[in-house]
C-alpha cells in the first residue's frame, strides 16, 4: 500500500492563497500526470542519493512539494525532478505540487521565504522548506539566511537535521525529540546507533545533557562505560580558569558545536572543536575563515 503524502500543515500554508490563482495553488497530483521538463538540462542523478530520498519519502512523506505547470493532459515540472523521481521509486500515487501557468520562481520563492516567518513549522518542516530555496532557485546557505534574516550557522545546522535517518527525523516531527536532542545525536557517525538513540531519548524522555553523554561515550542509556584496567588510571584533569571556561562557552555558541580548550601549565594547550561529518566540517570551517571574524 502506497503511503499518502508526509506534507506537513507548516509547508502546507507557504503559499498564501493570493500568490496564486483560484485554479492554481497547492494539490496533491497524480504522480503519473506529471512529466520533466524537455529542456532540463539535468540528465544525470546520483543513484545513491536517489535511493536515500526515496526512503526518506517512504518513511515521512514528500516534505517539499515540487513546482509544475499545465499542459493540455499532464503536468510539465519546473522544479523538483529529484522527489518526482524519488516518489515514483517510493511508490507514492500522489504528490503535493504547486501548480502555476506561468514559471513565476521568483514570485515563490518570495512567499516561501515570506511564510517561513510567519509559519509554526517543526524543525523538519523548516529545514525541508530551507532545502527548497536551495534545490529550487539554487540559493547557497548564506543567501538563504541573509533572505530570512538569521545566521549561516543556524541555517547550516537546521539543514543538518536533514541528515538525520527517517525514524529520527519522523520523532522529530511528532515533537517526541528536540533540535537539541537532534543536534546531540548527530554528533555520532553511526545511523543506528542514532536511531537506537533516539528511540531511547523518546521512550525515557533523557535530558539533551543526557544524550549529549551517550553520545560522547559511545553507549546507549543503561550501557556501561568500558572500565579501564586497574593499574591504568586516567589523571586528574585540572580544573579549568573562568577565562577559559567563558572562551569556550562562546565558541560552543559561535560555531554551534562542541569545543574542548585543554590547557597546559606552560600557558599553551589545545583546542579541539567537534564535527558530524565532511559538511559539518565546511559549515565549521566557512564559519571561523569569515571575514567577520577576522578581527
Amino acid at each position: 500500500m502506497a503511503r499518502s503524502t508526509g506534507l506537513g500543515k507548516g509547508l502546507g500554508a507557504l503559499i498564501p492563497a493570493a500568490a496564486t490563482s483560484p485554479s492554481d495553488g497547492l494539490q496533491d497530483l497524480p504522480v503519473a500526470r506529471i512529466r520533466p521538463n524537455p529542456h532540463q538540462p539535468r540528465r544525470t542523478f546520483d543513484e545513491e542519493t536517489l535511493n536515500s530520498l526515496s526512503a526518506s519519502i517512504a518513511e515521512l512523506g514528500v516534505l517539499q512539494p515540487i513546482l509544475v505547470r499545465r499542459r493540455p493532459d499532464y503536468f510539465e515540472l519546473i522544479a523538483g525532478e529529484r522527489r518526482w523521481r524519488a516518489a515514483q521509486r517510493a511508490g507514492l500515487i500522489t504528490i503535493p505540487a504547486i501548480v502555476q501557468d506561468r514559471d513565476e520562481l521568483s514570485s515563490l520563492q518570495a512567499a516561501i521565504v515570506e511564510n517561513l516567518h510567519r509559519q509554526d513549522l517543526n524543525p523538519i518542516e523548516e529545514a525541508a522548506a530551507y532545502q527548497q530555496l536551495i534545490d529550487d532557485f539554487g540559493l547557497t546557505h548564506d543567501l538563504v539566511a541573509k533572505k530570512i534574516g538569521k545566521s549561516r550557522a543556524t541555517v547550516s545546522n537546521t539543514l543538518r537535521l536533514l541528515q538525520l535517518p527517517s525514524k529520527v527525523q519522523r520523532l522529530l516531527i511528532e515533537n517526541r525529540l528536540t533540535t537539541g536532542h537532534a543536534k546531540a545525536i548527530l554528533g555520532s557517525p553511526d545511523r543506528s546507533f542514532q536511531e537506537h538513540l533516539a528511540s531511547a531519548v523518546a521512550e525515557d524522555q533523557l535530558s539533551v545533557r543526557k544524550t549529549e553523554e551517550c553520545v560522547r561515550d559511545g553507549i546507549l542509556p543503561g550501557q556501561k562505560r568500558r572500565e579501564q584496567p586497574a593499574h591504568t588510571e586516567p589523571p586528574a584533569k585540572s580544573p579549568q580558569p573562568a577565562a577559559v571556561l567563558e572562551i569556550e562557552h562562546l565558541l560552543q555558541d559561535t560555531l554551534e558545536t562542541k569545543a574542548e580548550i585543554d590547557m597546559r601549565k606552560s600557558g599553551g594547550g589545545h583546542l579541539k572543536i567537534h564535527f558530524s561529518d565532511l559538511s559539518d566540517l565546511h559549515r565549521i570551517a566557512s564559519l571561523i575563515i569569515d571575514p567577520q571574524f577576522q578581527h
